[in-house]
């Protein structure tokens, strides 16, 4: 019996895996798409000293929301940088970010052990101790700290002398204490 021309009902397992690389790259886009512009985060004329300790506090807080994306890309390559002495470190975090990739950022439904639903907090807790564990138990952990405090401090640092008297754009608004409300609709 010959089925030419005949569409599957079915569907493959390859067509099942291809519609979840091209969900999984929407979802970077989409992630990426909260970046902001390199040019827009380091132009010169925006960097001043704060005049005052609540000033800095407060262009720390809006920074932090605005470039938040730029911050953890930043963020993870410093760390990443730190664990490059550190082969078999540098291997359970690639092995950890693909956890992460999966179980946290490329999820459409939520996550079902033992036909119980796991909340997103649940397994965001359960990752980080995960990654911290096995960080630890690959003798990188000073490293890890260490980048994670450069980390903080390169971030804070220019969040703190960025103006943001220049991030405004369309889709955000102001909240009541002064902060930004980044991609709200008002």
């Amino acid at each position: 019996m010959t089925t030419y021309g005949t569409i599957p009902t079915t569907t493959s397992t390859g067509a099942a895996n291809l519609e979840y690389l091209s969900r999984a790259k929407q979802r970077i886009q989409t992630g990426l798409g909260t970046r902001r512009s390199w040019n827009q985060m380091f132009t010169l004329d925006s960097l001043n000293f704060p005049h005052t300790i609540p000033e800095s506090l407060q262009r720390v807080k809006t920074n932090m929301v605005y470039f938040r994306m730029n911050y953890a890309i930043i963020m993870l390559l410093i760390l990443f940088l730190s664990l490059l002495w550190h082969p078999i470190s540098l291997i359970v975090f690639v092995v950890l970010m693909a956890a992460w990739l999966m179980l946290y950022f490329f999820r459409d439904e939520p996550l079902v052990v033992f036909d119980r639903v796991v909340d997103d907090g649940v397994v965001l807790t359960v990752l980080s101790v995960v990654t911290f564990v096995l960080l630890l138990f690959t003798d990188a952990i000073e490293n890890v700290l260490w980048s994670v405090f450069v980390g903080v401090v390169v971030v804070v640092v220019h969040a703190a002398l960025r103006k943001t008297d220049d991030l405004v754009d369309d889709d955000d608004v102001v909240d009541e204490s002064g902060g930004y409300v980044v991609g709200s609709s008002s």
